[in-house]
């Protein structure tokens, strides 16, 4: 019962602060340009369900002309790759215009050989977004009714059923979105969404009759414009990056939390070392540890203490959170031009009536750029479980063994720390670059390819496991000030600590530990260490700066 209460808890805080940062209904315009935000997609990354999709006349008219190119071609029984010919190695094959139609079903159903696990709704829904964005910049040839018909699914709150694994990602992600286009022809699964109820998981047809629309029939360029781009690698790297960058602002928090437990010294944080350094994330980590433990008397209070120095794990601070930080930054910067891109093939030029066949779909990109957030990820767990290690080891910490009340009878936090330590080593072997590798397929036709899905979806996993060893450090971090709590904390560490012991007690003795870490990564992801900490700070909660 006390793990659901925490839980019910965690997930209102967030539903606050969603109603408190966004309007009661999100719109997402469709307006055939470039200014797509990775803030655009906050919200749905949360679950939200609450945004829908419009599109301007621009747009219209954007889709509407490179259209009447594709008719032309067609009508003249023009041989133009992807209009009417077959695909890949079968690129020679010339289609009759009767069953143009025909290849295009044929495209989509052939390449729904997706296996395992089913990408999270949440996932789905931003490359349903991201699909239309680069479908409706007017370089992919599609009927207009097919694009408003994808609209209103959306806004419907259909949502295809998609097996997360089967990209190479090269020919764009073309298993994965041949999953969802296949869901618009009324074919394998999809759920229904709607606020307030629980999804319903039925057949494509069906999902389709339940929002009030009919399957789609697909014509001449449709198919290939529709799987054929990197949507589903962005959607997990988008939804990635956004709790990557929120992670950031908590970890600092939780940081300068153990410095408070630990008695250590907040002169690393002087901003003119930073600027010694020159590092915009360094100087951005200073400043948030500065502000978090304004007026600790706790620091103060061990000024005088017989200890040199403190550990890499909290002197290092500001340069270690410093260059994850960079590295964020680098990555919202390369994902805010790709979720603006078009990477369908071939791309259609209608000022010029020109249909030019390249390689948009190519995913390096987003792999390369998965793979540095990766490592950044990595490096922030690291540092976090040695500042755990630093708070549960009583040769270190001066401090009961394992921040036990009852050392011996007692185990404490000690196996907690050994769960940061699992996850921290699993992230390594998850940090192997996949940008590295490559195979040949389609008959050696795609002979170079990104496998930027399995960078993004490696990514999320390190992600999650970070996520949990920073919120171990939160929970040893908070118990480590049970040990000195007549002692005034700083303004942001005082919020912090007091949140957690809002949702999870202090340790008394042994008891069923689980709970409490699920309620401790729950406050990290939720948001609600950031909120509580903004309440007295001004954080640098965007890397924005850099």
């Amino acid at each position: 019962k006390a793990t659901v209460s925490v839980l019910y808890w965690c997930h209102h805080r967030k539903k606050d602060m969603m109603r408190h940062t966004h309007p009661l209904l999100q719109r997402i315009v469709l307006t055939g340009g470039r200014n797509l935000k990775l803030s655009d997609l906050d919200r749905v990354s949360t679950g939200a369900l609450d945004v829908t999709l419009t599109l301007t006349d621009e747009s219209r008219a954007k889709v509407k002309e490179a259209r009447e190119l594709v008719d032309h071609h067609v009508n003249n029984e023009n041989v133009v790759y992807g209009l009417t010919t077959g695909f890949g190695k079968l690129k020679s094959v010339v289609i009759s215009r009767e069953n143009l139609p025909k290849l295009q079903e044929n495209l989509v159903l052939s390449h729904c050989c997706g296996v395992g696990a089913p990408m999270p709704i949440e996932e789905v829904r931003i490359a349903q977004i991201l699909r239309l964005y680069g479908l409706t910049q007017g370089h992919s040839g599609i009927r207009l009714e097919l694009v408003e018909f994808m609209i209103r699914c959306f806004n419907k709150g259909l949502v295809p059923f998609v097996p997360r694994k089967g990209s190479v990602g090269a020919s764009g992600d073309l298993s994965p979105l041949s999953h969802m286009a296949a869901a618009y022809m009324g074919h394998g699964k999809a759920y229904v969404v709607q606020e307030g109820k629980s999804p319903i998981l039925t057949t494509a047809t069906e999902a389709l009759g339940l929002i009030g629309e009919r399957p789609i029939k697909l014509e001449a360029k449709e198919g290939l414009a529709m799987i054929n781009g990197t949507e589903i690698m962005k959607a997990t790297a988008v939804l990635t990056f956004l709790r990557a960058e929120r992670l950031m602002v908590s970890a600092d928090a939780v940081a300068a939390l153990s410095l408070e437990a630990l008695l250590g010294t907040a002169t690393p944080f002087d901003d003119r070392l930073a600027a010694l350094k020159g590092c915009p994330g360094h100087r951005a980590t200073s400043a948030n540890m500065r502000e978090i433990l304004e007026d600790s008397e706790v620091l103060k209070s061990h000024e005088d203490c017989d200890r040199v120095q403190d550990p890499y794990s909290l002197r290092c601070i500001p340069i270690v959170h410093g260059a994850v930080k960079t590295a964020v930054s680098h990555v919202r910067d390369v994902l805010e031009r790709e979720i603006n891109s078009v990477t369908d093939n071939p791309i259609i030029f209608p000022s010029t009536q020109e249909i030019v066949s390249a390689g948009h779909f190519h995913g390096m990109p987003i792999s390369m750029t998965m793979d540095y957030l990766s490592c950044a990820l990595c490096t922030l767990a690291n540092i976090s479980e040695r500042r755990t290690e630093q708070l549960v080891n009583p040769d270190l910490s001066r401090m009961p063994g394992f921040l036990a009340p009852n050392p011996g009878l007692d185990s404490g936090y000690m196996i907690a720390q050994v769960t940061s330590a699992a996850l921290c080593s699993e992230n390594k072997v998850l940090a192997h670059p996949a940008s590295v590798d490559t195979i040949p397929t389609s008959a050696n036709q795609e002979d170079h390819v990104s496998m930027g899905t399995h960078a993004a979806r490696k990514a999320r996993e390190i992600l999650e496991n970070t996520e949990h060893v920073v919120s171990i450090e939160m929970l040893c971090a908070a118990q480590g000030r049970e040990f000195n709590k007549g002692v005034r904390e700083g303004k942001g560490t005082r919020k912090l600590q007091e949140l957690v012991r809002s949702v999870i007690p202090p340790l008394q003795g042994d008891r069923f530990t689980y709970p409490d870490m699920e309620a401790a990564v729950e406050l990290i992801r939720s948001g609600a260490v950031n909120e509580a900490v903004k309440e007295t700070c001004t954080l640098q909660t965007k890397m924005d700066f850099i």
